[in-house]
């Protein structure tokens, strides 16, 4: 069940630490918050169908008992929090935090913020976190009149040592991000603001660099018929019989002509790699999709930092989240390197 809450004007959200917690000072006010995010114009039971004031209990914030069909509904059912041993006061602290951080942060660091005792807690809940950072009928990008969309691939991790000269232990991530224009104004102060910027990115773990690979990831994230840019790799060469406007650019290595022609991607590329060392100092490949999947929330809704926290419980909604055991399975680690491109 989705839980929409990105264009909602009734539902406030906490500007600075004083504000959260005058919104929310206990875990009735948590529950009160989610309970009119979920149903604008009241509670309708999901069972019977039948919308009227439910029974409320003082004990369990969270759940609502239909008073017609005696069935209780969670506050927490189809979203990242469902089936929670946590307070909902803990899930509501922990948004605030992984929104409001510019960088984020660690969970070693989580763990403290929250004073939890245990490093496994505090993994588990930032990684379901993560879960709903992904709009589940996220939109393509591109999509408008005039839009151009620069794609390209880099690899992170690095060096491994032990396994021979040439060895690595890196993976292929590609990236889309659509180009925008800063309109040009006749104030002293934006005459500096000319040029082009970056809006929405697209970012996503493939197995290889390979035109089939690319193509899908090509097809999943931005529109059919959408300009795109990308350097002369043959992995590119079937984009034009797949619908797109297709533009390859000759790059051949040269760092000028890279950054006359695709500079924002490279750009995020950086910013990615700067953010995973600085913040995380490495991650595991097993999670890195999930690390991706932070990054470009955090970068689409860079202009808007405090929305953020309103966003990500509308996002989830309708998730489906993995266990402990299946986020904790891999241990092995990659720190990320320089190297982007082809």
């Amino acid at each position: 069940m989705a839980i929409d809450v990105l264009e909602r004007d009734d539902l406030p959200f906490p500007r600075s630490l004083p504000e959260f917690q005058r919104l929310f000072p206990d875990e009735a006010a948590c529950a009160a918050y989610l309970e009119h995010a979920r149903w604008r114009e009241g509670f309708m039971c999901y069972h019977c169908g039948v919308a009227d004031e439910p029974y409320r209990f003082a004990k369990r914030p969270g759940v609502l008992r239909c008073r017609h069909c005696g069935r209780d509904t969670s506050l927490t059912a189809g979203t990242v929090m469902e089936r929670t041993h946590m307070p909902l006061s803990v899930w509501f602290w922990a948004t605030y935090l992984i929104t409001s951080q510019t960088p984020g942060m660690s969970a070693v660091q989580f763990q403290r913020q929250l004073g939890l005792s245990r490093y496994e807690t505090a993994f588990q809940i930032l990684h379901k976190l993560r879960v709903g950072m992904v709009r589940p009928n996220q939109d393509r990008i591109g999509g408008k009149p005039g839009d151009i969309v620069e794609v390209d691939e880099t690899w992170l991790g690095g060096r491994t040592h032990g396994k021979g000269r040439g060895v690595h232990d890196m993976v292929p991530v590609a990236g889309a991000v659509e180009v925008r224009q800063r309109k040009r104004t006749d104030s002293s102060l934006n005459k500096r603001k000319t040029g082009r910027y970056a809006g929405r990115v697209r970012l996503a773990l493939v197995p290889d660099r390979s035109a089939k690979s690319l193509s899908a990831f090509i097809e999943s994230a931005v529109s059919p018929g959408a300009r795109i840019i990308t350097d002369d790799w043959s992995g590119y060469g079937e984009l034009a019989k797949r619908g797109y406007d297709h533009m390859p650019i000759a790059a051949r290595s040269d760092p000028q002509i890279a950054e006359a022609f695709m500079p924002i991607i490279h750009l995020v590329f950086s910013n990615l790699k700067t953010w995973l060392r600085g913040t995380h100092h490495g991650v595991s490949p097993q999670h890195l999709q999930a690390y991706l999947n932070e990054f470009t929330f955090r970068f689409n809704r860079r202009f808007y930092p405090f929305n953020a926290f309103r966003s990500l419980l509308g996002i989830a909604g309708d998730v489906s989240v993995p266990t402990y055991a299946e986020l904790y399975a891999g241990k092995s680690r990659l720190t990320t390197s320089s190297r982007s491109g082809s």
